[in-house]
């Protein structure tokens, strides 16, 4: 994720930023979580800030076109896997039926997530050129 140091430190205090607005949110009844939110919210704003003005030292990105229709492929086959199992869920009441149902669902959208979606994003992949 961070190629350099500066951004791995950067990353580091969005990391600390969002994890210390989460517990402030968590929190907010409390004056602790009121600046808990606070001080996330500050330092998750100077992270976003850096990540900005580092950006362009990371040099020529790849932007290669991709294949659109294999992408809404993928996502449209994940998509389906999820109604699958949305479905299923009702149309029977048997624990069997409901298991199969989820289990087909679940099948039918990792092949769209590990099967579709990696073979269109990779066609122009960095690594690649």
């Amino acid at each position: 994720m961070a190629a350099n140091k500066q951004q791995g430190r950067w990353l580091l205090g969005f990391l600390v930023g969002l994890t210390l607005a989460c517990a402030g949110i968590a929190g907010f009844s409390s004056v602790f979580g009121k600046v808990a939110v606070l001080v996330g919210i500050v330092i998750l704003a100077a992270s976003f800030g850096r990540f900005f003005r580092i950006k362009p030292l990371e040099g020529r990105v790849a932007n290669g076109l991709q294949p659109a229709a294999m992408k809404l492929a993928g996502v449209g086959v994940t998509v389906l896997g999820w109604l699958v199992v949305l479905f299923g869920l009702h149309l029977t009441s048997s624990v069997g039926g409901r298991l199969t149902a989820s289990i087909v669902g679940l099948i039918i959208s990792l092949v769209g997530m590990c099967g579709l979606l990696p073979v269109a994003c990779n066609k122009n992949a960095i690594w690649k050129g």
